[in-house]
């Protein structure tokens, strides 16, 4: 059976500036994740009168958290297993999964503005 390596696991010790950069950016996408949780824990409990569209942009919010923070740590195994090995660093979706999500809870929310 073949054994699974770990991200800290073969290859050679990166820099570990370069380390500590991976960690931020790994922080930040779970503050980021913490960010639209509290936003949409914010619309669900604290707008007037909730409506459909009110549900909706709490949900789109508390959705994209949860897809953010279940990202977070793979892409930081990755970064990290790819730097100790010397490749390139892996592409990631996440930037434009992000950014479509963040689209959508803009317009759901321009939308609740004009509608309400």
């Amino acid at each position: 059976m073949a054994e699974i390596s770990g991200p800290h696991d073969g290859g050679s010790e990166p820099d570990y500036r370069f380390t500590l950069a991976n960690e931020r950016t790994f922080l930040a996408w779970l503050r980021t994740a913490l960010g639209l949780l509290a936003g949409g824990v914010a619309v669900h409990q604290l707008v007037p009168d909730p409506n459909a569209l009110s549900t909706v942009l709490a949900g789109l919010c508390v959705l994209l958290a949860a897809v953010v923070a279940a990202s977070a740590y793979p892409r930081w195994r990755q970064v990290q297993s790819a730097m100790r090995a010397g490749r390139p660093l892996p592409k990631s979706g996440m930037l434009v999964l992000l950014t479509a999500g963040i689209l959508a809870i803009t317009l759901t929310a321009g939308a609740l503005v004009i509608f309400s």
